[in-house]
């Protein structure tokens, strides 16, 4: 599968495609250690960002699949977000991972927050409870879905 990381505008927000030159102005967007209190790890340096921005381009190695990789943000930018693209029975389907800076993290306007997460997985789940999620019974791809108690936020039909 080949796709194209084109760029994608619009009034608030530019997702470009992302670069291994990005890795030092990203370095700094994600310096703040208390970023990683939830997600674990330390603040990437420019040299390692540039290594796995590397290996992001390089896609995923797997026949079939297909990564997109932006940078959140250009020329000033906020963070990334990463689709990986796989076939499926009724088409092509898409996981996403995205990591911002501490303090580009605000959602003005948003009124739901759904997230699916691994089981298990404590980091993605305390991130996701830290952002008004609470579990549900809906499970997506064996993921267990969590969604903000927001009057707004129903489940999709």
């Amino acid at each position: 599968m080949s796709l194209i990381a084109e760029p994608i505008a619009t009034e608030r927000l530019l997702l470009g495609p992302l670069r291994t030159d990005h890795a030092a102005p990203m370095a700094a967007v994600l310096a703040d250690p208390r970023l990683y209190h939830r997600i674990g790890g330390a603040p990437p340096t420019p040299a390692e960002l540039r290594r796995r921005y590397t290996a992001m381009l390089a896609g995923p190695g797997e026949p079939g699949h297909a990564r997109l990789n932006r940078i959140i943000g250009d020329p000033e930018p906020a963070g990334t977000v990463q689709a990986t693209v796989t076939p499926g029975d009724s088409g092509p389907s898409a996981a996403l991972a995205w990591i911002a800076g501490t303090g580009r993290q605000a959602a003005d306007g948003v009124r739901c927050i759904t997230a699916a997460i691994a089981p298990g997985h404590r980091a993605s789940e305390g991130v996701a409870r830290s952002c008004g999620t609470a579990p549900t019974a809906e499970r997506q791809a064996g993921e267990r879905i969590r969604r903000s108690a927001a009057p707004a936020c129903a489940p999709p039909r």
